[in-house]
């Protein structure tokens, strides 16, 4: 079979598995639902998410280490990832495909051909690394101060050889690389004794803005699969909404249409995963290369290169996506994949300055500190950002947050939303609560969010946990935040009028929201009886709508003297009310006496220590504008600064 067939049967595969485990990341009982489907397992495979990790909170989770499986096979056998795998990558070869069909064989060679901005996507990775290499930067500066402690002393010579061998990566003269590394150290060393590097450094995991696979899951779950499912109404009972979705959708759609500028862009430019095989590719032990031979100089192997790779002169065996689109298009058979070295010569390694490497390095270590300046994780923070149950405090949460959008896809009830302003640009596009959007709050026995999330940014709870039940009934249950009543909204506060929709949506017991009864007269609901007998009272000067008074909240009784007990209105004319039979009046009101129409309120009052932050009441509550009862994170379990009662 033609190398060309194997390797497209194997990027439809995975992208069909791809597009099957979006499908199957939703709540549900049917086979196609989530059933122990290994939805992460794409995610899992990414190195650039293990890593990033592995730099935020030193720990490489379990399904992670399927990334270790892909850096093995790079480093064995080039950027197979790319090529062959990648299902952002097979929608960038596909519509580069339909882009260049039409253009003449010189078009596409030149298309083809090696950019130097093709190095953006290195500096971009070196400065997502170093934002989330916070951490490292600042145990690194520890050592100054503690420098008889032997962990240390390993630690930090252990990462003074991994940053000799990047400076390799830019400096390729031996004496200028040492002179380098001892000039950084020295430097490191020298601030480390004076500063307090806590202070200096912030950990921050923003890989997930760029890398493809959280990308793509993102694009797909959130903006691509919503449209298809409202049209065909398949995967959802009722349409899903997701605050903000055209930020991402646009994102997607300038990645997909710049390949019609240039073939598989975002691949040659931005992708920093991409950057990250190219520089573990530089070990690898297969490549693509020319044999020894005479070359007709036809360029064919140019022609469609995925890569812009130049397998014509000197292969740039860094940029090759191993798409081997050169070796079917070689006449001669010059183009081969093996372990020998191109005859041709090749270009090891990324083109990158070491200028661009200072700046790249400097503005990731730089930058989180910078977004942070706002003071968001500290008196700043934002109470109208209220996380998914079992989100960890806000500084570890950014710490792990891939952005991938896994836990809105299977929230059954839509009410995980990607943060936009709300956030800050450090928390763009992570989950928050929209009790607004979906079907309905956080339901009390879902825990679906942190089951799926694939980092633990929110931790798996078992019901017990959430609900503080059973072992976990000292804890209590997990708060997201805390309902607020605005009395200048809440009709019965502000409006007179009879509601309790919020109380009774309330689904926990005892009710987080009790209610306190008052009677207020209505306006103008001061009258003069007409006439009267036990069970009516006929008014003067008025016009009601028929049963205006007769939903069993209105009440009459005798503005003074006589019974002036209340009687409940059962039935409104334009101008008279007739009470419940079973209680007439002991002594029917005299015409010409004055009589009250009062309304029953129920007036809403929020219990903190019961409350939970479900927003079930917010979504429920009938004013469909600025809801009247608000979920903030106030009091959140997440957070113990944010308790609002000793």
């Amino acid at each position: 079979m033609n190398i060309i067939t194997v390797r497209r049967i194997s990027q439809i595969f995975f992208f069909v598995l791809f597009i099957w485990f979006c499908i199957v990341s939703s709540f549900g009982e049917k086979w196609w639902q989530l059933r122990g489907w290994p939805v992460n397992w794409i995610l899992q495979l990414d190195p650039l998410v293990a890593l990033g990790t592995i730099l935020t909170t030193r720990t490489l989770y379990a399904g992670l280490a399927w990334a270790l499986l892909t850096m093995v096979l790079t480093v064995l056998l080039g950027r197979f990832f790319c090529g062959w795998l990648c299902p952002f990558g097979t929608i960038h070869q596909f519509f580069g495909w339909i882009g260049r069909r039409r253009k003449k064989f010189a078009e596409r060679v030149a298309a083809n051909q090696y950019r130097p901005a093709q190095a953006i996507k290195y500096y971009l990775l070196i400065g997502l690394l170093t934002a989330a290499a916070g951490d490292v930067f600042a145990d690194f500066l520890h050592v100054a101060r503690q420098w008889p402690m032997i962990p240390g002393l390993v630690f930090a010579i252990g990462l003074a050889a991994l940053s000799f061998l990047a400076i390799r990566k830019v400096v390729p003269n031996l004496k200028k690389a040492v002179g380098v590394l001892v000039s950084l150290v020295g430097a490191w060393l020298a601030v480390g004794m004076f500063l307090h590097p806590e202070a200096l450094f912030g950990v921050s995991l923003q890989t997930g803005w760029l890398d493809p696979i959280p990308l793509i899951h993102r694009s797909v779950n959130l903006v691509l699969l919503p449209i298809v499912d409202a049209a065909m109404g398949i995967r959802s009972t009722s349409p899903r909404f997701y605050v903000g979705a055209w930020t991402i959708g646009a994102v997607f759609l300038a990645a997909v249409l710049l390949n019609f500028l240039v073939p598989r862009f975002y691949c040659r430019f931005i992708c920093p995963l991409g950057a990250l095989f190219a520089v573990l590719s530089g070990l690898a032990l297969w490549r693509v290369g020319k044999r020894e031979g005479k070359c007709t100089d036809c360029e064919l192997c140019e022609n469609n290169c995925e890569g812009a790779c130049e397998p014509f002169e000197k292969i740039r065996s860094s940029e090759c996506l191993l798409c081997m689109n050169c070796l079917d298009a070689c006449q001669q058979a010059q183009m081969t994949y093996s372990t020998a070295r191109s005859a041709a010569g090749e270009v090891s390694g990324p083109n990158i300055s070491r200028r661009g490497f200072i700046i790249s390095a400097v503005v990731g270590v730089t930058g989180v500190p910078m977004l942070r300046l706002s003071g968001l994780l500290g008196a700043n923070w934002q109470p109208r950002v209220v996380r998914p149950p079992g989100a960890l405090a806000e500084e570890q949460f950014l710490e792990r947050c891939l952005k991938c959008g896994q836990c809105m896809r299977v929230c059954p009830t839509n009410v995980i939303q990607p943060a936009m302003a709300e956030a800050g640009l450090e928390g763009l596009w992570t989950p928050v609560l929209n009790f607004r959007v979906g079907t309905s709050g956080c339901q009390l026995n879902c825990v679906a969010c942190g089951q799926i999330c694939p980092t633990a940014a929110i931790r798996p709870l078992i019901l017990d946990e959430k609900l503080g039940r059973n072992k976990f009934a000292s804890a209590g249950p997990i708060r997201m935040g805390l309902a607020f009543v605005d009395r200048s909204r809440c009709l019965p506060w502000v409006m007179d009028k009879p509601c309790i929709v919020c109380q009774e949506n309330c689904p926990l017991s005892p009710k987080a929201i009790y209610v306190q009864e008052r009677f207020s007269t209505v306006r103008d609901g001061v009258l003069t009886v007409k006439d009267a007998t036990p069970t009516s009272v006929e008014l003067c000067g008025v016009a009601w709508i028929p049963g205006q008074f007769a939903t069993g909240d209105y009440f009459c009784k005798p503005a003074s003297g006589g019974d002036e007990e209340r009687r409940q209105i059962v039935e409104c004319t334009a101008n008279a009310v007739t009470i419940a039979a079973a209680k007439p009046w002991r002594v029917a009101p005299a015409p010409g006496s004055r009589v009250e129409i009062q309304v029953h309120l129920q007036q809403p009052k929020v219990d903190p220590r019961v409350c939970t932050g479900c927003g079930i009441c917010e979504h429920e509550c009938p004013v469909s504008g600025l809801r009247a009862i608000r979920v903030t994170a106030e009091n959140e379990t997440r957070n113990r600064k944010h308790s609002l009662l000793l």
